[in-house]
């Protein structure tokens, strides 16, 4: 119950918070930039720290300057471009140092890194398109993957009895697995419900919002077990301690991670909202 009261009160002050910034990077997109810029920063030095190569200059400075670097050039047209010169210096400086960057510790950096900048940056693809929907965009893929992360644990904690995954995460139930799946799915027509209320001009093909809804669910919860089977091989609880019964910023954000990139290529391909 002390996770439970701790996730509650983490919940209380970072909900608010989170609303503060949409708000601000609807009248200010570039915060938003910076934002997304800072959290990547953050998360991959709580990856870098699980492989214990925070440490490691050849390595953490490259990973650090990509990931501050790529949320902020990503709406342009050379956008990808840092993500090129990332993967060579990396390869290089490997070369260059021979013996002393190992090819294991490259794979865990470069992949690991990928994901996060590139699942995160994702998010600020779709908004500069769609001015009227610039905040659905930012609030939708970080709402539905945090209320299906939510819906899991307090499904799995009263009603939990079947083990999901036990060997990546002995905590997982399938009862909270389908919690998250309805809660996230419902959450997903509630945002809509609210944009198309305090944007009078937004409509919704509520339809495909559903079924959105229900996939970056599903996603979100790959992308929790994912991160959890690195903290296993990393032999680690939490990426952090940032967040009382939440973990670090990289444990509130692998579901994010994943389900991002659905809702960009959704939107950009199909009509999320009617014009």
């Amino acid at each position: 119950m002390d996770s439970m009261k701790s996730r509650l009160l983490t919940a209380a002050i970072g909900v608010p918070l989170a609303l503060a910034a949409f708000v601000l990077g609807e009248y200010f997109h570039w915060t938003m930039h910076i934002l997304i810029s800072i959290l990547c920063l953050l998360m991959v030095y709580e990856l870098l720290s699980a492989g214990k190569l925070n440490n490691n200059i050849s390595i953490f400075i490259p990973c650090a300057v990509y990931a501050f670097i790529q949320p902020v050039l990503i709406p342009f047209k050379f956008g990808f471009f840092p993500m090129y010169l990332f993967i060579l210096i990396m390869f290089f400086i490997m070369i260059q140092n021979s013996g002393k960057v190992k090819y294991i510790d490259l794979c865990f950096s470069v992949l690991g890194v990928l994901v996060i900048v590139l699942g995160m940056s994702s998010i600020l693809l779709l908004p500069p398109k769609y001015n009227d929907y610039y905040t659905f965009f930012l609030v939708f893929p970080i709402g539905v993957a945090w209320c299906a992360d939510a819906g899991a644990y307090f499904t799995g904690v009263f009603f939990g009895k079947r083990k999901l995954c036990p060997k990546v995460s002995p905590n997982k139930t399938v009862e909270g697995f389908l919690g998250g799946i309805v809660v996230g799915t419902v959450s997903a027509l509630i945002i809509g419900f609210i944009y198309s209320f305090v944007y009078s001009k937004a409509e919704f093909n509520y339809v495909l919002i559903l079924l959105l809804g229900l996939l970056a669910s599903i996603i979100s919860v790959l992308g929790d077990l994912s991160f959890s089977l690195i903290k296993r091989s990393c032999k680690i609880k939490d990426f952090g301690s940032i967040f009382p019964g939440h973990g670090g910023f990289l444990d509130r954000f692998d579901s994010v991670i994943f389900a991002a990139p659905l809702i960009y290529f959704t939107g950009k391909y199909f009509a999320i909202f009617i014009l």
